[in-house]
């Protein structure tokens, strides 16, 4: 099913994708998306797909200029309405992800999670989550975690599309976000 909807997804939202990357083909100079390796199910690795928000500007030492210095007018518009996200898509299309599920964090952070927290990993990540339609970005990542587990222990089909559309509804009103370009969501270190 999955797989299905997000094919249906693609050639539905296709114009959008189309004018998307055509953009940033031109604002990032070729570079449209922005592949990063995740933690999948059971840990397996995986490259996320997004569109590309930020430049790749360097200070005079080569390093990255901080976040918020290096996203791009179109790059913060594509962020606040989600359009980044709808690469992912194709890791729907892959198998590496769902359309719901626990999101797809970083590797850096496994050593970092409790025993319980570990669990996330138990199922394909996906797109959107219970976390996200009951605070995203508004609620600690303990939370969040919980929510995650919580979620795994009780998977339906009517529960995910109960969260499918809640998150649509949450994009369109932009509710529970609480970070901005200039105040990024805080890493998770372990103990928040």
């Amino acid at each position: 099913m999955d797989c299905f909807f997000a094919l249906a997804a693609l050639i539905l939202l296709s114009p959008v994708v189309v004018i998307s990357a055509f953009i940033l083909l031109f604002q990032n100079k070729g570079k449209v998306f922005f592949l990063q390796p995740r933690p999948g199910r059971n840990q397996k690795s995986f490259n996320i797909i997004k569109f590309k928000s930020m430049t790749d500007a360097r200070d005079a030492s080569g390093n990255l200029l901080p976040d918020n210095e290096r996203i791009t007018r179109f790059g913060s518009f594509i962020r606040k309405t989600s359009i980044d996200e709808l690469p992912q898509l194709f890791n729907i299309v892959f198998g590496d992800m769902s359309f719901v599920g626990p999101r797809p964090l970083l590797f850096k952070y496994i050593p970092l999670y409790n025993e319980r927290q570990i669990r996330r990993h138990e199922e394909r990540p996906g797109i959107t989550g219970l976390a996200q339609i009951m605070g995203r970005n508004s609620i600690s990542w303990t939370q969040k975690f919980e929510y995650d587990i919580q979620y795994i222990e009780n998977i339906t089909l009517w529960g995910d599309m109960k969260i499918f559309f809640t998150t649509m509804s949450h994009v369109v009103k932009r509710k529970d976000v609480n970070q901005s370009d200039s105040r990024p969501m805080e890493p998770f270190n372990g103990s928040n």
